[in-house]
């Protein structure tokens, strides 16, 4: 076989996912030509399929050893973004930002610039030190990339009913459903028209609830964003909800064109996004406690519910809780089911010193990182380096039943600077306590919302010292811990976390005053 020939059929195996297959032709045709770009472009993709971070970064360096850049623009930013993506997949959101920036600043393409700026937006969120100076720097590249876009004139319909948009890619069985289903699902018939416009490709049996329920159901994942916002306008919608902030397949240039004339974003992503044509962003009375301080990270104005920004809806079929594990175990097991991007060392000291003070005590780290060797190897290592003693942690990969899982646990333990959303929602309803840290920041103060509105806030601190003590402190209470797992789910049922009706009724109130102004 040729040269061509032999990458073809690497190139094949791969799109057929037989990773392993691909290797081994790779190798042969590596003896023929082991510097060729594409080549090693294309076994960086291999091990980022393979969940082999490590691996992938280091194809990806060898990439840019022979490659030049500006001759080879496309293989560059793609290049670029997946030692990004790896590197926030490892924990080192800092370092993804630079990357993903750097992709966004090679792309000629403004839907491309937009996502990578977006990815690096989003990594932002896992780094601790990071301002609201620094946000702003990233949202002024987002908004200059979007500046030669002519928005619509706002126009105030008169409908008899007002038409509400809704704007995601996760019209699905996804986080985001978990919080907004309710929303779409419980709305006013007489006085509201919802329109769903879906620009993801992933259909389920919730998708097919949602599509039903609703008046109006826009497919415009094939549509561009001129033609997307177009859509929306003739549609005459009054106002357009964006559910998805800069998370993935995102489609804020859409809003740019200002299709509707009252445009809101949230739930779906906890942070602003930083263009001045979204009016408002949902929170609550918790998450943005200091409007004054907290608009420092927003161009949006603040839409305070009185309770929870969103309405938690289970949407899975979850196991009945058993007792906690400590009364049989006779030691209090910890758990963390976050994704580990969001674990800094910061996070991972404080849950040392919380294994130092609780004897015996273990820790269960659960993410996909752990389904290989090479990142469980590479956590080890990371917890070593701080002291952690690894016998006293087990780390467990991806698997479908992680839900029962939650009955191994005692306490989970929460993720900062990047609170957990649905993971938080999930352990409570599971019974499993769960202690927080909060800050300063929207995304920090998303489990003290969520605490608070199940009367359970003394688990949320606002030190990391408070934080090990809360934690500590739990762990000695086996009678609280037997009673909060089974009673838990009782009290997130009766709270106003899962009161869809009085949550829409709130938030319909505010629909019918924004069109007014």
């Amino acid at each position: 076989m040729q040269p061509l020939e032999i990458y073809a059929a690497a190139l094949a195996e791969y799109r057929n996912k037989n990773y392993k297959a691909a290797l081994k032709t790779l190798t042969k045709f590596n003896k023929i030509a082991p510097n060729w770009e594409k080549a090693i472009l294309l076994e960086a993709y291999i091990r980022r399929d393979q969940k082999l971070y490590l691996s992938e970064i280091e194809m990806l360096e060898k990439f840019f050893k022979v490659i030049d850049i500006f001759e080879e623009k496309d293989l560059a930013v793609d290049a670029y973004s997946m030692k990004g993506s790896a590197l926030r997949n490892l924990g080192k959101s800092a370092e993804a930002i630079d990357y993903f920036m750097k992709s966004a600043h090679l792309h000629e393409e403004q839907s491309a610039i937009c996502t990578e700026i977006s990815n690096a937006i989003f990594a932002a969120n896992d780094v601790e030190n990071f301002t609201a100076a620094d946000f702003e720097k990233l949202y002024a590249e987002y908004r200059k990339n979007l500046a030669d876009i002519q928005p619509y004139e706002n126009i105030f319909y008169n409908h008899k009913k007002l038409r509400i948009g809704y704007l995601s890619a996760d019209f699905k069985n996804h986080p985001v459903m978990h919080w907004a289903s309710a929303l779409i699902l419980e709305h006013d018939k007489n006085n509201f028209e919802i329109y769903c416009y879906s620009t993801g490709k992933d259909f389920d049996a919730v998708t097919a609830q949602i599509k039903n329920a609703v008046e109006c159901w826009q497919d415009i994942s094939d549509f561009n964003d001129y033609n997307a916002a177009r859509l929306i306008r003739a549609d005459e919608i009054d106002i357009l909800f964006d559910l998805s902030g800069h998370t993935s397949n995102n489609r804020l240039p859409i809003l740019a064109y200002k299709p509707a004339p009252v445009q809101i974003s949230g739930i779906g992503y906890m942070n602003s996004t930083g263009l001045n044509c979204v009016d408002y962003f949902l929170s609550d009375e918790t998450c943005a406690a200091n409007i004054d301080a907290m608009q420092n990270y927003f161009t949006e104005n603040f839409v305070c519910m009185t309770n929870s920004h969103f309405c938690y809806t289970p949407l899975k079929n979850f196991p009945a809780p058993k007792n906690p594990p400590c009364l049989s175990n006779g030691f209090v097991t910890f758990g963390c089911f976050n994704n580990f991007s969001k674990v800094t060392d910061s996070m991972l000291t404080a849950w040392k010193k919380i294994l130092d003070a609780v004897p015996e005590s273990k820790l269960i780290l659960k993410h996909k990182i752990f389904d290989t060797d090479e990142g469980k190897n590479f956590v080890s290592a990371r917890l070593k380096n701080l002291g952690i003693n690894l016998k006293r942690v087990e780390m467990r990969g991806f698997s479908a039943d992680y839900l029962e899982e939650y009955n191994e646990i005692d306490i989970a333990l929460d993720t900062f600077p990047y609170n957990g959303g649905l993971t938080t929602c999930e352990a409570l309803y599971m019974g499993v306590p769960v202690v927080t840290l909060y800050g300063e920041r929207h995304s920090t103060r998303f489990g003290l919302s969520i605490l608070k509105n199940i009367a359970l806030e003394k688990l949320a601190a606002a030190t990391f010292e408070e934080y090990i003590s809360r934690a500590v402190a739990l762990a000695a209470d086996k009678d609280l811990l037997k009673n909060l797992r089974e009673n838990l789910r009782e009290v997130m049922k009766n709270s106003p976390l899962m009161d869809a009706k009085a949550y829409v009724k709130e938030l319909e109130e505010f629909y019918m005053a924004a069109v007014e102004q």
